[in-house]
This record gives C-alpha cells, sequence and structure tokens, in this order.
C-alpha cells in the first residue's frame, strides 16, 4: 500500500477536510506552528485567544510586547518560556528583514524561504514546513509524530526513520499538488488524534486496519 493510497482510503473514511489548519491570516499560522511545538491544539487555541483578546497580532506587536507579559498570555500552549523566545525572535526578524511584510518573504523559492526559517533557533523542520506549507501555500509536505506513527504500525518504515527520510518517501508517492499536501496531512492528523492513538488505539474502526500490521499483531495477542 502506498502513500496515495492510504491518501484515497483516509479521505474515504474522513471526507473532505480541505486546509486543514485553522487559520485567521498567515502569521496567526507562523505563532500556531511554533505554539503547537510539544503541545495540543486545544492548548494551542487558548493561547492564540488570550493574543486575540490581547490585541496581538503583527510580528511588530509580539515585539513590542514585554517577554514576561508574552510568556503569560501564552502560557495554556506549555513550554512558555522557550515558545515566547522563538516568537520574539521571528518577529524581530520578519520585522527587520522583511519590515513585517510575511507576503516578500513567501514570494520567494520555497527551498530559500526553508532555509531561512531552520535558521532561526527554535525553528525544526515540522514548524518550518508547517509555515511553507499553510502560512505561504507553497507544497512543502508536513510531517508530525502522527505520521511516523501510523507508517510504522503499517510497517512501511521504521519507527525511528529520520524526518527527512520520511517525507521523501511520501511525497514520492503522492502528486504535488496544494491541496493534497494539505488535506493528507490533515487526514492523518485526523487518523492519529482520533483512531490510532499513542496508547489503546481503536483498531476496530480503522480505514486502514485491514492493512495494518499492528492490528494483526494486537489480534494474535488477543488469541494466544
Amino acid at each position: 500500500m502506498n502513500s496515495f493510497e492510504i491518501y484515497k482510503l483516509l479521505k474515504n473514511h474522513f471526507g473532505e477536510v480541505g486546509s486543514w489548519w485553522p487559520k485567521d491570516g498567515p502569521f496567526e499560522i507562523v505563532v500556531g506552528a511554533i505554539l503547537t511545538q510539544q503541545s495540543t491544539w486545544t492548548n494551542v487555541e487558548k493561547a492564540l485567544k488570550n493574543l486575540k483578546d490581547s490585541n496581538i497580532f503583527t510580528p511588530n506587536d509580539i515585539f513590542e510586547l514585554p517577554l514576561e507579559d508574552l510568556k503569560q498570555i501564552i502560557k495554556p500552549s506549555g513550554f512558555f518560556n522557550q515558545k515566547a523566545e522563538r516568537l520574539r525572535k521571528i518577529s524581530e526578524y520578519l520585522l527587520y528583514t522583511y519590515g513585517g511584510e510575511l507576503e516578500l518573504l513567501f514570494a520567494k523559492d520555497k527551498n530559500i524561504i526553508r532555509k531561512e526559517l531552520l535558521e532561526l533557533k527554535g525553528i525544526g523542520n515540522e514548524t518550518a514546513d508547517s509555515i511553507i506549507l499553510y502560512a505561504a501555500e507553497k507544497t512543502e509536505f508536513v510531517v508530525d509524530s502522527y505520521t511516523k506513527r501510523i507508517y510504522s504500525r503499517l510497517k512501511i518504515v521504521e519507527e525511528n526513520i529520520k524526518y527527512e527520510d520520511l517525507k521523501e518517501y511520501i511525497v514520492n508517492e503522492i502528486p504535488e499538488n496544494l491541496l493534497i499536501y494539505q488535506e493528507f496531512h490533515g487526514l492523518i492528523v485526523l487518523l492519529g488524534k482520533n483512531i490510532c492513538k499513542k496508547k489503546n488505539p481503536n483498531c476496530n474502526n480503522c480505514p486502514l486496519g485491514s492493512k495494518c500490521n499492528f492490528l494483526i499483531n494486537k489480534k494474535d495477542i488477543n488469541h494466544s
């Protein structure tokens, strides 16, 4: 079973999800991509609401806000000391390099955007790719912990596969299309969050169950 078959099975099960990432604008996606590091989306939404309630909408708003105030505002997302510094760093970069205009950054080739983002402290592969895919709206596939869990349980890859290796494996098997990239990532999130959980996965309701070695092994254990 290749990645495009997985995509079609998930889409048939969950339906149309479109551009999965909730957003009110490109900069909110940038902020959300940083806040979601080691956090749940529920807690990220609380932090984003706090920012909106405090009228924090732009790189300049974050850069001018006292760091301690920013920490308290984003506290629900967890690891708020690190994340506040990372938000300040990327806001400063956007201000001094692009005058706070994200479209100037996003007008560049995706490989250049990725290189620039990865040079910023606290921005790793997943965060950079999320920003490029959802904020810049360019075809850069996002691999997350759900992706690794699902692909390793299907015995397609090893559980400890490197980010870039799994990403390359997937993009070689799906059309390079923005909506497919966004939708496939969203479908993987839905499966990992609601069915293929880290503990006590709901294998009986999984659309990939008939192809999954994890379910087969689970049945063998139950009948042994």
